[in-house]
């Protein structure tokens, strides 16, 4: 009897060892996936959002968070005063600064032609 739970015991040991690389491969594929589709793209972003936010100057027009859109009046080490217009000037946060403003030409609703 003691040798069948020895022959037991082996067998449950080794199918141990292979399931755990059998379930390791699929975890580092999981962890690339993950790198090359959330993590990396999300750096390469904030990298470009931290240069546009040094490259900020006087004139710039920008969009916030909150929708503000405004040209930049000054800029200091944390905050960015922004002409709203009218002679409005706003403090924000220079995180809180989403990009330029770039205005979108209207396109006119194209006319089925008459026949």
């Amino acid at each position: 009897m003691p040798s069948v739970l020895h022959a037991f015991f082996a067998q449950t040991a080794e199918g141990q060892s292979q399931g755990l690389s059998n379930m390791l491969i699929p975890l580092v594929l999981m962890g690339a996936v993950f790198y090359f589709l959330l993590i990396r793209p999300q750096q390469k972003q904030a990298k470009e959002h931290q240069k546009l936010l040094t490259a900020l100057k006087r004139g710039d027009e920008v969009i916030t968070q909150g929708g503000l859109i405004g040209a930049v009046f000054q800029v200091e080490d944390r905050t960015v005063t922004l002409d709203v217009g009218a002679g409005t000037k706003v403090r924000v946060l220079k995180a809180n600064i989403v990009g330029p403003w770039v205005e979108k030409p209207v396109v006119a609703a194209a006319k089925p032609e008459k026949k």
